[in-house]
């Protein structure tokens, strides 16, 4: 079940795993401002491209993209506090993915 702030990132792309500025922005609903200070602030990247009209994005900056964007509309949050938020979720998606291959390590912590 996943809670407001997690979103399944193959739920809102297209299984083309490139989508362009424009396409970002349409899949996501959000202005191209938005995404170029989020850009600009660090908090993507595209993951192909130098110029605007070669970046490329993935699934993985589209649920960011989406998550960011309902942190700060939703919540008011800035997008330095929406990249930390990311981050935190980012790394608790790797540990609940590490407790699923590696149950035997939570026994061990506590």
């Amino acid at each position: 079940m996943n809670t407001p702030l997690q979103t399944n990132a193959s739920d809102l792309a297209p299984q083309d795993d490139s989508l362009t500025l424009e396409d970002l922005c349409r899949t996501c609903s959000v202005q191209s401002a938005f995404i170029l200070e989020m850009l600009e602030e660090g908090v993507i990247e595209p993951a192909q491209g130098q110029a605007p009209e070669s970046w490329r994005f993935t699934a993985v900056q589209v649920h960011h993209v989406s998550v960011a964007w309902r942190l700060h509309r939703d919540l008011g949050v800035n997008l330095p506090g929406a990249a930390v938020a990311l981050q935190l979720l980012d790394e608790v998606e790797t540990l609940r993915a590490q407790l699923v291959t590696q149950p035997h390590a939570a026994k061990d912590v506590g």
